[in-house]
């Protein structure tokens, strides 16, 4: 998969021949699957982007994420063929997400699983989520909320008072060396 990803971002640089990776034939590879592909440089992120839901099957996910990421995350420029050599990518497969019950905030800190959890936040219109991965930048689980909640476009501490709706969901991960 991890192949398949960086041969999908070189095929786009135009620096990878056409050619897809021995045994991208197996039937798993076709069930659907939500995914996100992340890419960093030297340890700083560079793009992520993924989706929520299955949207189409395990090989066709990794291949639009890995585009996405490289290209289309506003957060950057799109990656150039310079880069490619330099970034290290990592994919996620996301569990099903399931919708988390609490009363107020010190609750939901509490049952929040710090390097477990992949968190969506929705109030309104207004969505974010973290990779379970993100844990590792942001270990406190107030922190963890209140950037979640300025990510959504929402103030700090809408978490504490608003009483979005959280669901939660864990990830399959593995990255390049």
């Amino acid at each position: 998969m991890l192949r398949l990803a960086r041969e999908t971002i070189g095929q786009h640089l135009g620096v990878s021949a056409q050619q897809s990776p021995a045994g991208l034939n197996d039937p798993a590879l076709q069930q659907p699957c939500a995914t996100f592909v992340t890419l960093k440089i030297a340890g700083n992120l560079r793009g992520c982007i993924g989706n929520l839901e299955p949207s189409g099957s395990l090989l066709e996910s990794v291949r639009r994420n890995a585009l996405s990421a490289a290209f289309h995350d506003h957060r950057f420029r799109p990656l150039t063929a310079e880069e490619l050599g330099q970034v290290q990518l990592e994919i996620s497969l996301l569990s099903t997400a399931e919708p988390l019950e609490y009363r107020d905030g010190a609750e939901l800190v509490e049952k929040l699983r710090a390097g477990i959890d992949g968190v969506i936040l929705q109030l309104g219109k207004a969505r974010a989520t973290f990779l379970p991965q993100v844990w590792e930048q942001l270990p406190e689980p107030a922190h963890f909320l209140n950037h979640l909640c300025q990510k959504a476009g929402l103030v700090a501490s809408a978490w504490q008072h608003d009483h979005p709706d959280i669901f939660l969901y864990q990830v399959l991960s593995f990255k390049e060396r």
